[in-house]
């Protein structure tokens, strides 16, 4: 009798109405940018965090071919989260974003959310974004 209520009980566990499957989506970042120039390549890292925003290293890097045709980026199976951009158009094709004398930034750049920042990048707190699955942001450079 007992193996029998525990058949009974293993094939209720069983059924279909009682077999939970979940699935999580992985989150993805679309990005799209909009430059000036169609020479050189943008250059874009993903940051996971505020410390890593500031002064770390990004989660992704990736290079997008303006002088190509490309002008969008995707960075997919990403965990949920909070993340930021920064970018900057190589206009010039050197791979490093190039400053007068003074270190001011003479390449087009940009970050998530369209921020700004001043005197400087855009803080965490205004270029940061909560991704959940598809986030789509096109972004524009200064």
């Amino acid at each position: 009798m007992k193996t029998t209520a525990l058949a009974a009980l293993m094939a209720a566990l069983l059924t279909p109405a009682c077999v939970h499957a979940t699935s999580v989506e992985a989150a993805r970042l679309t990005l799209t940018f909009e430059t000036g120039a169609a020479t050189g390549a943008v250059m874009v890292s993903l940051f996971d965090s505020k410390a890593a925003y500031t002064d770390g290293a990004p989660v992704r890097q990736a290079r997008v071919d303006v002088a190509g045709g490309d002008r969008t980026v995707i960075f997919s199976d990403l965990p949920a989260g909070i993340y930021g951009v920064k970018a900057f158009h190589d206009v010039n094709g050197d791979g490093r974003m190039n400053t007068n004398p003074f270190g001011v930034p003479t390449e087009p750049f940009a970050f998530s959310n369209n921020a700004r920042g001043n005197m400087g990048p855009a803080e965490w707190d205004r270029a940061h974004v909560t991704i959940k699955g598809a986030t789509t942001q096109t972004i524009k450079f200064h």
